[in-house]
C-alpha cells in the first residue's frame, strides 16, 4: 500500500494524516510525512561524518586516563560504533519507508501524550550538548581574535556564536545539509593534523602512560564501549528524524556502512586525542590542548577556526532537530520558531560549568544516566516496530489524536520503568543492561495488560 493509498484508508472515509509533503524549501520543515528525500547516500554520510564531530568525544576520552591503554581505546571506540551504526539502521527504518518523524514514530509505542516523554529524553541532552559545544566553539574563536588581535572576550563570542548557529538552524535540513557536506571534508583535515601533532609532541609520554600499560579488558573495557555509544544513543532514538531524508533504494547493509564509517573517523580522532593529550599533560580543556600541540600561528588559528566550525555542524544537525520537533508537536510551533526557542534555551545549560578539569567525570557520569533513559525507550520502539506492527504502520491511525493511539500507553511507561531500574543496577554499561528488560516486558504488557489493547490492535 503506498502513503497515499494509507492516508485514504480512514475508517470514517476521511484521512487523517496531513499532506504528504512532496517539496520543500529551506526551514520548511513539517512533522507530516513525506517523499521529499534530498539526500543520496554520499550526501548522508557526510552530514554524518561533520554532525558528529562533539567535543564532548574528547572528554570522554580524556576520562580513560589510568583505566585504559591506546589499543583498548580503539578497540572500545571501534566497537561502540560498529554498535552505533547497526541500532541507527533498525530504529531508523520507519523514518526512511514512511517519510515520518521519531515524534510521530513514538505514538505507536507510547501514545499521542505518551509520546511526550521520549521527547523529553531526547531532547534535555540534545540541548545540553548545544550549549556545551557552543561555549568550546566560542572558546576557540576568542583565542583566534586574541592570538591575531589582541582581544579576548569569552562571553561576546559565546552570545554571537550562539545566534549564528540559531540564524543557520532556521535554514532547515536544505541548509543543513550543505553547511554538513562542505564542512565535514575540512573538519576530518583539521583532526587528522592535530592528531599527528599531538603524536609528535607528546610520543614519548604517550608511549610511557598509554602505550606500555597494561589497562584492563574487564568491565570497565565494556562500559568504555558505552561511554562512546552513549554520546550517539540520543541520535538512536531519534534517527527517523535523518533517515527520512535519506533516499529510497538505500538498503539496510549500506545504511549501517554509512552510520559506521561516517562516525568512526570523528569519533576515533577525538577521543584518541582527547586520551593521549589528557595522558601526556594532564590537560583536560580542548581549547588549552590544541593552543598547547600547535607552535605554528597559522595552523594553530586554522585549526581553532575548523574546531569552531565542528561545533556548528554538530549543533545544527543533531542538537536542534530533536528538540524542535518536540515543541512543535507539543506546542503547534513553527520549526522556525522552534529552533530559535532550543537555540535561547541552551544559554540555561551553564556549560562553563561542564568544560572545567573537574567536570570531566561528571560528564562521563551524565552520559550513563541519560542511556539509562534512552536504552529502554531505543528497545521499546523496536520491538513496537519489527514484533507488534511487523514493520507495517497505519499513518492515519498515527496522525488520529482521538484514534486508538490517544492517551499514554501505560505498557510503554512501565517497560522504560523496568529498563531505567536495570540500567541503573548496572550503571557501568545501562544502555546494554536496560534492553532486553525494557522490550521484554514491553512485549509481555502488551500482550497482557488490558488497559495496552487498544494499543497492541491499533
Amino acid at each position: 500500500m503506498t502513503l497515499t493509498q494509507t492516508a485514504a484508508a480512514a475508517p470514517d472515509g476521511a484521512s487523517h494524516v496531513p499532506e504528504i509533503i512532496d517539496r520543500k524549501g529551506l526551514g520548511e520543515e513539517s512533522l507530516a510525512p513525506q517523499e521529499t528525500r534530498i539526500m543520496g547516500s554520499w550526501s548522508y554520510l557526510f552530514a554524518w561524518l561533520g554532525g558528529c564531530v562533539s567535543i564532548g568525544t574528547f572528554t570522554v576520552g580524556s576520562g580513560l586516563v589510568g583505566t585504559l591503554n591506546l589499543l583498548q581505546t580503539f578497540l572500545a571506540i571501534a566497537i561502540g560504533c560498529m554498535v552505533i551504526g547497526v541500532a541507527l539502521m533498525i530504529n531508523g527504518q520507519a523514518g526512511h519507508k514512511y517519510g515520518i518523524p521519531f515524534m510521530v514514530q513514538a505514538r505507536s509505542a507510547f501514545g499521542f501524550a505518551g509520546a511526550r516523554l521520549p521527547a523529553l529524553v531526547r531532547s534535555v541532552p540534545a540541548i545540553v550538548w548545544f550549549g556545551f559545544q557552543s561555549w568550546i566553539g566560542a572558546g576557540a574563536l576568542n583565542l583566534v581574535s586574541e592570538t591575531l588581535f589582541g582581544y579576548s572576550n569569552l562571553w561576546a563570542f559565546f552570545v554571537g556564536f550562539q545566534f549564528l548557529q540559531i540564524l543557520l538552524s532556521v535554514l532547515g535540513f536544505r541548509g543543513i545539509k550543505w553547511l554538513e557536506n562542505i564542512g565535514s571534508v575540512f573538519i576530518i583535515g583539521s583532526l587528522v593534523y592535530m592528531f599527528f601533532s599531538v603524536i609528535n609532541k607528546y610520543g614519548d609520554a604517550i608511549a610511557t602512560n598509554l602505550v606500555n600499560v597494561e589497562g584492563t579488558w574487564g568491565a570497565p573495557f565494556w562500559g568504555a564501549t558505552m561511554l562512546f555509544l552513549g554520546i550517539y544513543s540520543t541520535m538512536m532514538l531519534n534517527v527517523s528524524d535523518y533517515s527520512r531524508e535519506l533516499r529510497h533504494g538505500v538498503g539496510p547493509v549500506r545504511q549501517v556502512a554509512i552510520y559506521a564509517n561516517s562516525i568512526l573517523p570523528a569519533t576515533l580522532f577525538m577521543g584518541l586525542i582527547g586520551l593521549m593529550v589528557s595522558g601526556a599533560t594532564g590537560q583536560v580543556d580542548p581549547i588549552k590542548v590544541f593552543s598547547s600541540a600547535v607552535d605554528n600561528k597559522f595552523l594553530l588559528v586554522t585549526t581553532l577556526l575548523f574546531i569552531a566550525f565542528a561545533q556548528v555542524t554538530t549543533n545544527v544537525l543533531n542538537n536542534v532537530i530533536p528538540p524542535a520537533y518536540a515543541l512543535m508537536d507539543v506546542f503547534k510551533l513553527s520549526f522556525k520558531t522552534s529552533a530559535v526557542l532550543v537555540g535561547l534555551l541552551a544559554f540555561a545549560t551553564f556549560p562553563w560549568e561542564l568544560v572545567k578539569d573537574e567536570s570531566a567525570a561528571g560528564l562521563n557520569l551524565f552520559i550513563q544516566t541519560y542511556s539509562a533513559f534512552l536504552g529502554p525507550i531505543f528497545a521499546i520502539l523496536v520491538v513496537d516496530y519489527y514484533v507488534l506492527r511487523r514493520r507495517t504502520l497505519d499513518l492515519d491511525k498515527l496522525y488520529d489524536e482521538t484514534g486508538p493511539y490517544a492517551g499514554v500507553n501505560p505498557a510503554a511507561l512501565i517497560a522504560t520503568v523496568i529498563g531505567v531500574v536495570s540500567a541503573l543496577t548496572f550503571s557501568g554499561v545501562s544502555w546494554y543492561a536496560s534492553l532486553i528488560p525494557a522490550g521484554l516486558s514491553y512485549y509481555l504488557l502488551m500482550r497482557w495488560l488490558p488497559s495496552a489493547r487498544r494499543f497492541a490492535e491499533g
